[in-house]
C-alpha cells in the first residue's frame, strides 16, 4: 500500500508597504494648500500692502543703501592728505557736504515716492473704471451698446469714450445732437463722475471725408459742438462745472486707426477722468 502524501501550501500575505506614502501626501496638499492661499492674498492685496509686506520681510542685516554709511568712516572715502575720517559733529549733522538749502531728499527716496504715487494712481484708476462699468450694467441695452463705450487707462488717467461702430453711431450723422441712447449713457455715468475727484476733459473726433465724398460737416466745429453737447448732458445730470477742465475739438486729426482715418471708429468723443497732480514738486519734498 503506497503512502498517502498531503500537500500543504501555505499562503504568505502581502508584504507590509508602510505608510510613508501617506506622510509625504499630506506634505504635498498641505502645500498646495498654502501656494493657493498665498495667491489668493497677492490678489487680495494693494501694491501699498505689497510694498509694506515686501519691507516687513527683508533681512534686517541688510543696509538699504551702498554708501557704506555707518561705518568707521561714515561713509566718507579717505582724504588725499591722510587717514582723516570726518569728525563725530560733521557725520552726525551732515554740515560739512549739505548746503544751504539744498533739499535733504536723496533720490532713491524720491523715486520711492513717485513710485509709491503711481501704484496709488493706477489703483484710483482701476477703480474709477469699475465704478463706471458698474453704473452702466445697469442699463438694460448695455450688452448691446458695449462695443461703443470703450474705457482706457493712459497716465493722464481715465478714458471713456463713445465710439462710433458700423451700423450704430453715438450721434446723428454730421451733426452735434447725439441719439437718445447716448443721452442715456451719459445720464447713467454721470452720478458715479459726480462722486469721482477726478476733474474731467472732454474731447471730440470725427473720421476724415473720403476722396470725392461730400463733406458732412466742418471738422473742428462738428467735434467741438459735439464735446459741448456732452459736456451739457453731463452738466444737466447732476455734475458740477467746476469739474470739468476742459472741451476740446480736435477735428480729424488724431485718428485711432491712421492707416484707414475714413472709418466709423475714428468718430468718438472721450471722457478723460484725470489724474490728480500733487502740488508740490518731488525734488522740493524734504
Amino acid at each position: 500500500m503506497q503512502p498517502i502524501i498531503v500537500k500543504k501550501v501555505k499562503k504568505h500575505g502581502h508584504a507590509h508597504h508602510g505608510g510613508a506614502w501617506k506622510i509625504a501626501y499630506a506634505d504635498f496638499v498641505t502645500a498646495m494648500m498654502a501656494f493657493f492661499l498665498l495667491m489668493w492674498l497677492i490678489s487680495m492685496t494693494t501694491q501699498e500692502q505689497k510694498i509694506g509686506l515686501a519691507e516687513y520681510f527683508a533681512p534686517a542685516a541688510l543696509s538699504p543703501s551702498n554708501s557704506g554709511a555707518g561705518g568707521i568712516l561714515h561713509g566718507r572715502a579717505l582724504d588725499s592728505s591722510g587717514n582723516k575720517p570726518a569728525t563725530p559733529s560733521e557725520a552726525e549733522t551732515g554740515s560739512a557736504e549739505r548746503k544751504p538749502g539744498a533739499s535733504s531728499t536723496s533720490p532713491d527716496r524720491a523715486r520711492d515716492l513717485d513710485a509709491s504715487r503711481s501704484a496709488a494712481s493706477e489703483e484710483a484708476d482701476f477703480s474709477a473704471v469699475a465704478s463706471l462699468r458698474q453704473a452702466l450694467q445697469k442699463m438694460p441695452e448695455y450688452a448691446e451698446l458695449s462695443r461703443n463705450i470703450v474705457f482706457e487707462t493712459t497716465k493722464e488717467g481715465v478714458n471713456v469714450s463713445l465710439v462710433d461702430q458700423d451700423g450704430r453711431s453715438m450721434f446723428r450723422e454730421g451733426s452735434v445732437d447725439p441719439y437718445d441712447r447716448t443721452r442715456r449713457v451719459l445720464e447713467a455715468l454721470a452720478p458715479a463722475l459726480r462722486r469721482l475727484p477726478n476733474r474731467l476733459s472732454i474731447t471730440g473726433y470725427t473720421a476724415a471725408a473720403r476722396p470725392g465724398s461730400s463733406n458732412a460737416g466742418e471738422p473742428w466745429n462738428l467735434t467741438a459742438g459735439r464735446a459741448l453737447s456732452v459736456r451739457e448732458i453731463l452738466s444737466g445730470a447732476g455734475v458740477p462745472n467746476d469739474n470739468f477742465a476742459s472741451v476740446v475739438g480736435r477735428g480729424d486729426t488724431e485718428p485711432v486707426f491712421p492707416d484707414n482715418p475714413y472709418i466709423a471708429p475714428n468718430r468718438r468723443v472721450t471722457i478723460t477722468l484725470l489724474n490728480a497732480r500733487s502740488p508740490v514738486p518731488a525734488n522740493f519734498l524734504r
